[in-house]
């Protein structure tokens, strides 16, 4: 249904996102914990797994990271042998920058282009050493398997500061990206710009319009709104204020999630823009994950 939902450009779509256990995590823990995910999202409303490809990031900031970057089981890998009971489509990250033109083409010609969909993700910065370009990533997939549904990245807050998110998205709509999905979103402003500048583009250049799926991520305390910042999500002063100055940040931020995707919905359905949400959790606490999976039953 995933698949047929993106081809036929249609709103509402639902997804979950999940990074992989880290690396050298004993097998009997990733299996109890691949159990608890499966527990989780069996017999939820939702569309599609995203498992995400952390990549390191220092190259970006100098700021130091609040969490320690860990790195994790391969997502594609970890999904095969570990997500397989759970029948719903998954979208694998794919951080192209880090992998060889071997490693890409290997994961293309195995994955299923009925079950299995993918979002290409560039280097965080021009300053980081890549193996592999987008564009080679782009052209090996048209080699590879083409038939593979292919997903891109959007940031709506760079769009405030360089003006050209729309135009980004439309290029890699042009080299095959079917779909989007959006870095977590806590300035709706920001996103109803890109989605403005978006749709009148499209309008324009008569160009028909691609699903734009918005993060949606709970914050549970102040570490994890330090962390969120780190990762480049703007959050407006008055938010923050409201957050650090809560009795109970977590809910706190999981209205807010909900209130922010029925103000995008309403406003993209306005327009005629496809639109959906990818919820997940950016922390790995209980109640952080309990959060996220709140937030999903209320939207779906």
């Amino acid at each position: 249904m995933l698949i047929e939902k993106i081809k036929n450009r249609e709103s509402g779509i639902v997804l979950y996102g999940i990074t992989p256990p880290k690396k050298g995590t004993s097998l009997e823990k990733i299996e109890d914990i691949s159990a608890k995910q499966i527990q989780r999202l069996q017999g939820l409303n939702v569309d599609g797994l995203i498992l995400y490809d952390i990549q390191d990031e220092k190259s970006r900031t100098s700021v130091e990271r609040p969490f320690p970057y860990m790195e994790t089981l391969d997502a594609y890998a970890y999904s095969e042998n570990h997500l397989n009971s759970l029948s719903i489509p998954k979208i694998i990250y794919r951080s192209v920058g880090k992998y060889s033109e071997f490693e890409i083409r290997d994961f293309m010609k195995s994955a299923s282009p009925e079950e299995v969909l993918t979002v290409f993700v560039g280097s965080p910065s021009k300053n980081q050493g890549v193996t592999l370009t987008m564009n080679d990533a782009y052209q090996l997939r048209k080699a590879a398997n083409s038939e593979l549904l292919l997903g891109g990245v959007t940031i709506s807050e760079r769009h405030q500061s360089k003006g050209d998110e729309h135009i980004r998205v439309f290029n890699k709509i042009a080299q095959g990206c079917s779909f989007f999905v959006s870095q977590g979103v806590y300035d709706v402003n920001a996103s109803k710009d890109f989605l403005s500048e978006y749709y009148y583009y499209g309008l324009e250049h008569d160009i028909p319009l691609v699903p734009i799926l918005f993060t949606l991520t709970p914050c549970g305390s102040l570490k994890t709104l330090q962390f969120m910042k780190w990762l480049g999500i703007s959050v407006p002063r008055w938010l923050e204020n409201d957050l650090v100055h809560s009795k109970d940040i977590l809910q706190k931020s999981v209205d807010f999630c909900e209130q922010s995707w029925r103000e995008l919905k309403a406003f993209a359905d306005e327009k005629g823009i496809p639109v959906g949400c990818n919820i997940e959790s950016v922390a790995i606490r209980k109640v952080e994950v309990d959060a996220s999976i709140e937030l999903l039953q209320r939207i779906g």
